[in-house]
C-alpha cells in the first residue's frame, strides 16, 4: 500500500470519526430539547361556544339554560366578576373561581415526558420520567367531578335508546327532547344534594303558607326540610344551597301595610345573606352562584334583588317570572302558581271528556292589571262561545265552567303569573296564555305550544278566530297532552316522582349544571 493510499484512507476514517462525533453531540443536544418540549401545555377547543346543554340535541331541549348573563352592578354595590368563559374572583377573601359551562370548555392537556432510550456508538442515553404523585381531590373537586359525569351522560342521552322507568317515561311533543329530559331527571335523582341553611327562625324562615295562591312557598320549604333523598346535612357534599326564606311571611311580619316601603324586606334578606356568608365559606367561593331562593309572592323579584350578588348570580325560583322585572330564563326558574284552597288537590283534578264540553272558551275574573280590561272590553257577555265574565252569574260554578270548556283563557293580572294556568291543566282544559314578558313554568323542558295556545295582547279581538281555526283533531291532540303533562304540576304530600316538587328541583339542577366552581 502506497503512502498516498494510506493517507487517503486515514483522511477518510478521520472524516468518519468527525461525523460520528458531530452526530453524537447533536443527539446529546436534542435529548434535553425533547424533554423540555414534553412540558408544554396545549389548549384545545373553541374559546367560546354555546352551553353544554345546547349540544345535547338539535331539538329544543337545547334551549335549556346556558351560562347566565349577569347584568351590571349598581355603582354602590361591590363589583361582581366579569362574565366570560371563566370568571376569576377578585376578592382576596374568596377561594375559588366560577366558570359558566360553555360547550367543550377549554381543555388543557399536559404532554408528560416519557422514557427515551437511544443507542449510538455503544452509548446509551436514558431520560427518566418525572415521579408523579396521585393528588387527593378536595370536596369541591369531587362535587364538580360528579356534575361533569352527569353532563356527559345527559349529552349522550339524545342518541341512546329510551330508558325504562317503572313510574313514567317522558314521551311526546310536550317535551323539547324527552330522552334528554329523562336522563337529566334520573341523574338528578341519583346524585343531586341540597344543603338547607339552618339559620333563622319561623315565621320568616323555614316557614311558609301551604294554602292560597302562594302555597308553593310553604309546600316547597316543608317538603325540602323533611326530604331525605335530596337534602344533605353535610354542606361539603352539596351541589346547591337553599336560603329558606318566605317573602309572604316577610310581607306579613316585616312590611308595614300600605307604607310602600320595601326597605325592611330588603334589609332582612341582606342580613340573612351576610349571616350565612360570614359563617360559611360556600357563598363566598361562588359569589352565590350555586345558591337559590324560592318565592311565589308578587314581590319575590324585589326580594331576590335585595343583595347585589343574590340578585345577579343566584338562582331565583319565582312564580312571577317576568322578564321585565329582571327575570333571566337562563339563570332563574319559573315555577307554577297553584291555588290550594284546602292545602291539597282533593276535588281539583278532573273534568269532562272533550265530547261533552259545550263551551269553546271561558274566563271569569275582575279588572286586575292592563290585560284583563282589554279582554273584558271585547268579549264580556258578547258571545255564547267565548264566555267572558267579570263576575260569574249567580248559581254558576267556576270549576264546573272550566271543566265544561275546551279552552280556558288565562290573562295576566298586575303580575304575569296566574293560578288559572294550573287550574286549567287540572280541569283538562287547554290553557290560552295572554301575557307579555311571562316565562311559563318548566319551559326549558316543556314545549308549551304543543298543549296550550299563546295569544298576544294585540290579538285579543281575534280570539275567536284563532280558537276556531284549531281543527277538532288538533284540539284532541292538545287535550290528551294536557292530561299527560299535568302530572308535572300536581302537588303531593309526600312528593311523588315527576310531580311539581321534583320538577322545581330539576329546573334548579339544570341551572346548577351550567355553573362550575373551581378552587384557586
Amino acid at each position: 500500500m502506497g503512502d498516498d493510499d494510506v493517507d487517503g484512507k486515514c483522511r477518510t476514517m478521520s472524516a468518519c470519526f468527525s461525523a460520528t462525533s458531530y452526530s453524537s453531540k447533536l443527539f446529546l443536544f436534542m435529548v434535553p430539547l425533547v424533554l423540555v418540549s414534553g412540558l408544554v401545555c396545549v389548549n384545545i377547543g373553541p374559546r367560546y361556544s354555546t352551553s353544554f346543554l345546547t349540544s345535547m340535541s338539535t331539538s329544543h331541549l337545547s334551549r335549556l339554560p346556558s351560562s347566565p348573563s349577569l347584568p351590571p352592578v349598581p355603582a354602590t354595590a361591590p363589583s361582581p366578576p366579569q362574565v366570560a368563559t371563566e370568571v376569576s374572583l377578585a376578592e382576596s377573601s374568596l377561594t375559588a373561581k366560577v366558570e359558566f359551562v360553555q360547550g367543550d370548555y377549554n381543555r388543557t392537556i399536559r404532554l408528560n415526558p416519557v422514557n427515551i432510550t437511544s443507542t449510538s456508538n455503544n452509548v446509551t442515553l436514558t431520560a427518566s420520567p418525572e415521579v408523579t404523585k396521585k393528588r387527593v381531590l378536595s370536596n369541591l373537586e369531587k362535587v364538580e367531578l360528579e356534575l361533569q359525569k352527569a353532563r356527559v351522560a345527559i349529552k349522550a342521552a339524545s342518541m341512546d335508546d329510551p330508558v325504562d322507568d317503572p313510574d313514567y317515561v317522558p314521551l311526546g311533543p310536550m317535551y323539547w327532547n324527552a330522552k334528554v329530559f329523562h336522563r337529566s331527571y334520573l341523574e338528578m335523582e341519583r346524585q343531586f344534594k341540597i344543603y338547607v341553611y339552618k339559620e333563622g327562625e319561623p315565621p320568616l324562615f323555614h316557614d311558609g303558607p301551604c294554602k292560597s295562591i302562594y302555597s308553593m312557598e310553604g309546600n316547597f320549604i316543608y317538603e325540602m326540610e323533611k326530604d331525605s333523598r335530596f337534602r344533605t346535612d353535610t354542606p361539603d357534599k352539596a351541589h346547591a344551597f337553599y336560603l329558606p326564606l318566605s317573602v309572604v311571611k316577610m310581607v306579613r311580619y316585616v312590611y308595614e301595610r300600605n307604607s310602600h316601603d320595601f326597605g325592611p324586606i330588603r334589609k332582612t334578606v341582606r342580613d340573612y345573606v351576610d349571616l350565612v356568608s360570614n359563617r360559611y365559606p360556600y357563598w363566598n367561593r361562588s359569589i352565590g352562584a350555586d345558591h337559590f331562593i324560592l318565592s311565589c309572592h308578587d314581590w319575590g323579584p324585589t326580594a331576590s334583588l335585595s343583595h347585589p350578588h343574590l340578585g345577579q348570580n343566584s338562582i331565583h325560583a319565582l312564580c312571577n317570572a317576568n322578564t321585565s322585572e329582571r327575570f333571566q330564563p337562563r339563570k332563574d326558574v319559573s315555577i307554577p302558581e297553584i291555588n290550594l284552597r284546602t292545602g291539597s288537590l282533593k276535588g281539583l283534578v278532573g273534568g269532562r271528556s272533550p265530547s261533552v264540553r259545550p263551551i269553546l272558551a271561558f274566563f271569569a275574573g275582575g279588572v286586575h292589571g292592563p290585560v284583563r280590561p282589554v279582554l273584558l272590553e271585547h268579549w264580556e257577555n258578547k258571545d255564547n262561545d267565548i264566555r267572558v265574565h267579570k263576575y260569574l252569574p249567580k248559581g254558576t260554578s267556576y270549576s264546573d265552567m272550566m271543566r265544561s270548556s275546551k279552552f280556558c283563557i288565562c290573562p295576566s293580572g298586575y303580575e304575569v303569573a296566574s293560578p288559572r294556568i294550573v287550574e286549567a291543566l287540572y280541569s283538562g282544559c287547554v290553557p290560552v296564555l295572554i301575557n307579555s314578558g311571562y316565562v311559563p313554568p318548566f319551559s326549558d323542558v316543556l314545549n308549551w305550544r304543543s298543549f296550550s295556545v299563546i295569544v298576544s295582547v294585540e290579538d285579543i279581538p281575534n280570539l275567536k278566530t284563532i280558537l276556531t281555526s284549531i281543527s277538532p283533531r288538533q284540539y284532541l291532540r292538545m287535550y290528551r297532552r294536557v292530561l299527560k303533562v299535568r302530572r308535572h304540576f300536581e302537588v303531593n304530600s309526600p312528593a311523588k316522582r315527576f310531580d311539581v316538587f321534583h320538577m322545581i328541583l330539576h329546573s334548579i339542577w339544570v341551572r346548577r349544571l351550567n355553573v362550575r366552581i373551581r378552587e384557586v
